[in-house]
């Protein structure tokens, strides 16, 4: 009887023992693997990586992805692994505690050959189907369904059993499919079952799986992956139409917000204003330096920048424009080819203005929080920059069109334009009507500068980009019509985006440009012909 309870205490100590030399050896195993990576050669690089992934250290992710970047160093006096941030910031691997820069001197970086690069792919993908970060882990299953590693099938079935997040396990459920689609261990029905969730995908990478099934397939699957195919490049087609019609909308929303100040000084007044460009690029530039200004002494409020810099915009290019017609225009009307040369003139004296305030060289124009990225609409990739310029470009064209149509001053504009001996008989004052109608103009192209600051280069030159599209707009949508400029646009951007994919970029604008030339030829006052001084002269 005495013997029992020796025993039971024999069973206690030796228990004790374990648990106190557990926490040891899981240490003693983990300083190895990190020992390892100091060794200087690339397969106990790469065993460390796989070591590492398996460990569940919570520095494991980092160090993976500081050996991607080249930040995983050592040092060879103790063989300690150190992670380097990117603002230099020195961490000890083990324990992610900050080391000051004396412990770091004299740091190696760890090497790495291909054979480690694909180990350290498959470990990064292990690691972040494990993150806490949802968007971390959809990324991870969307690498591993490019890389088609049969290896990672086993992390995926493990992850899918515990996912929450219904995104995360579709993506999950997509890269399993693309494994098992080309494995030929899998039996048919799982195959088979691939191929169907393959093509409710509907993707790219989804139909490159699909023609990528073996010839010496079993005949089911094959044929089930052909007919899969088939309707995926159906909907890929359908999606790129829709694609090709948005982005043509957004060019033509481009060229409206281009042209919508030429429709004015043109289209209204007659003037042929080569430097209406430069009031594009002036409202560029007046967003620029609203953006230095408010980086310099309120960085919180660099996301309204754009509001800031909108009516900045409208008044400094508005101010040149009226400035330029109340010294030169005025002395020219009636006289294209003079007006022609001295606004041509004027552009190239704003340009060098420019160069010698701001430099030639390109300037940095940011996008606030609200036009930054892009989002997935029913498959297709939409950019929010683009999708913004499109509503501001509505609202451009309705604010011109409330102030032609239901103001005073929109008023009398009509009426210079259409009886310009009989406004002046009533009161109007006609010259002062033609320099507000032109600085409208110029101050239109500068909001419009405002908005293609955030797609296009803030340069010197970039009004020279939009001038001549602007003006085919302004003459195929019929001179002096807001509505007719509209449409031209929209209708020129459309047709530019759904010819690019069969004709190419430059033949494509070739052949609008003929399409234009011609049209002028049968209907020489556009879409929509405008009745008034213009029209009549």
């Amino acid at each position: 009887m005495n013997r029992l309870p020796n025993f039971l205490a024999a069973i206690a100590l030796v228990l004790a023992a374990f648990l106190c030399a557990a926490p040891s050896a899981r240490a003693q195993t983990l300083d190895e693997t990190l020992a390892r990576f100091a060794t200087d050669r690339f397969p106990d690089t790469a065993r460390a990586v796989e070591e590492i992934a398996r460990s569940g250290h919570p520095m494991a992710l980092e160090i993976v992805e500081a050996l991607t970047d080249g930040r995983l160093a050592w040092r060879p006096s103790d063989r300690r692994l150190y992670v380097i941030g990117a603002d230099g910031a020195t961490r000890a691997a083990e324990t992610g505690k900050a080391e000051p820069d004396s412990e770091a001197a004299g740091l190696r970086r760890v090497r790495v050959n291909n054979p480690v690069r694909q180990t350290i792919a498959a470990a990064l993908g292990v690691l972040r189907l494990n993150s806490a970060d949802p968007g971390q882990r959809r990324v991870a299953a969307e690498a591993i369904m490019q890389s088609r590693d049969a290896t990672q099938a086993p992390a995926l079935e493990a992850a899918l059993g515990r996912e929450r997040d219904a995104r995360v396990a579709t993506a999950i459920t997509l890269a399993l499919a693309a494994l098992r689609v080309v494995d030929p261990a899998q039996p048919e029905s799982v195959r088979l079952a691939a191929i169907d969730a393959l093509a409710e995908r509907g993707s790219r990478d989804a139909l490159v799986l699909l023609r990528s099934i073996p010839a010496d397939a079993p005949a089911a699957i094959r044929a089930r992956a052909e007919r899969a195919a088939a309707g995926v490049e159906r909907h890929l087609a359908i999606l790129g139409g829709i694609q090709n019609l948005f982005f043509g909308l957004s060019l033509g929303s481009v060229l409206l917000l281009a042209a919508i100040g030429l429709a004015i000084t043109f289209g209204v007044m007659g003037i042929i204003n080569m430097a209406h460009g430069e009031m594009v690029m002036l409202g560029a530039y007046t967003t620029f330096v609203v953006q230095e200004v408010l980086r310099a002494h309120a960085p919180s409020l660099f996301d309204w920048s754009l509001l800031f810099a909108l009516p900045l915009a409208f008044l400094v290019s508005g101010s040149v424009g009226i400035a330029i017609e109340r010294t030169i225009i005025r002395y020219l009307y009636g006289r294209p080819l003079e007006t022609l040369l001295a606004t041509w003139g004027v552009s190239l004296a704003l340009q060098q203005a420019v160069r010698t305030i701001f430099g030639s060289s390109n300037r940095e124009v940011g996008n606030p929080a609200f036009m930054t990225g892009s989002f997935d609409l029913f498959g297709i990739a939409l950019t929010w920059s683009r999708l913004w310029i499109v509503v501001f470009t509505i609202a451009v064209f309705a604010f011109l069109l409330f102030v032609i149509r239901y103001t005073d001053f929109g008023l009398r504009m009509r009426a210079v334009v259409q009886n310009r001996a009989m406004a002046g008989s009533v009161g109007i004052r006609t010259n002062w009507i033609d320099a507000f109608t032109f600085g409208l103009g110029s101050g239109i192209a500068g909001i419009a500068g405002v908005a293609l600051s955030q797609i296009d280069n803030v340069s010197p030159n970039l009004g020279q980009g939009y001038i001549i599209d602007s003006f085919m707009v302004v003459v195929f949508g019929g001179v002096g019509s807001l509505w007719g400029t509209l449409v031209a646009a929209l209708s020129l951007g459309v047709a530019n985006k759904l010819l690019e994919p069969v004709a190419g970029a430059v033949l494509g604008k070739i052949a609008i440009l003929v399409f234009i030339i011609l049209f002028i030829q049968k209907r020489p006052r556009g879409l929509f012909a405008q009745k008034g001084r213009t029209a009549e002269s």
